[in-house]
């Protein structure tokens, strides 16, 4: 039984570790981690990021499994819809937005709350997530304990790996911190590919997976 119970929290936290890598996950704090200049506020991004998805996953999933009840398909779409005008938001914000950072300087962008950002993206992500992650803990775990435990080891698993992959994002900027055109081009690349992104995500909900006509 304890072999199992670890069997099944290494499972959890492996999971949780693929599921931060996530094209969605990764593109969104690209974006953030793009706007840092050293390693740690960029790794800090990424775990904030992570404890926002977890605590989502956790009182969303645990909600659903307590009251017995569904997440229905329309509203499980529209969740995964608003991370595609999130990705949108974000690139082109990070497009057309770094230009004014120059402008103002360094001095007002750190005294910003800059990881209340990455936190509220972690949270639209685990709303977004949170319907496969009710059926995975229910299809996993026998109690609800063993549910808190198993959704808390794979939170930990996404913010792990969400951790290591904003540390790894974020040397190429803090290495170009100092030359503006080279670093406002690596931001403007990470926008684009972010609006593209989002586009393509809301485009295919809408129109291939059928979210429009499920609202009509």
């Amino acid at each position: 039984m304890e072999i199992s119970f670890i069997s099944m929290w290494l499972f959890g936290f492996l999971l949780g570790v693929k599921h931060s890598l996530e094209p969605d996950h990764v593109i969104a704090v690209s974006n953030i981690a793009s706007e840092t200049k050293t390693l740690r506020r960029s790794s800090l991004t990424g775990v904030s990021w992570g404890v926002g998805h977890t605590l989502t996953l956790l009182c969303v999933g645990l909600t659903v499994i307590v009251l017995k009840v569904e997440i229905v398909e329309v509203w499980a779409m529209s969740f995964e819809f608003l991370v595609g005008v999130m990705l949108i938001y974000l690139g082109v914000k990070g497009m057309f937005g770094y230009r004014k950072i120059h402008m103002h300087g360094e001095k007002g962008k750190a005294s910003s709350p800059v990881f209340i950002k990455p936190l509220i993206i972690g949270f639209v992500h685990g709303l977004a997530g949170s319907a496969t992650m009710v059926l995975l803990t229910a299809s996993t775990v026998s109690s609800l304990w063993e549910g808190v435990i198993y959704i808390l080891v794979f939170g930990l698993g996404t913010i792990v790996g969400m951790l290591l992959f904003t540390t790894i994002i974020g040397v190429p900027f803090v290495l170009s911190a100092g030359r503006n055109r080279l670093n406002d081009t690596l931001t403007k690349m990470t926008g684009l590919i972010s609006t593209g992104f989002g586009f393509y995500y809301v485009y295919n909900l809408g129109i291939n997976e059928g979210l429009f006509t499920l609202w009509l």
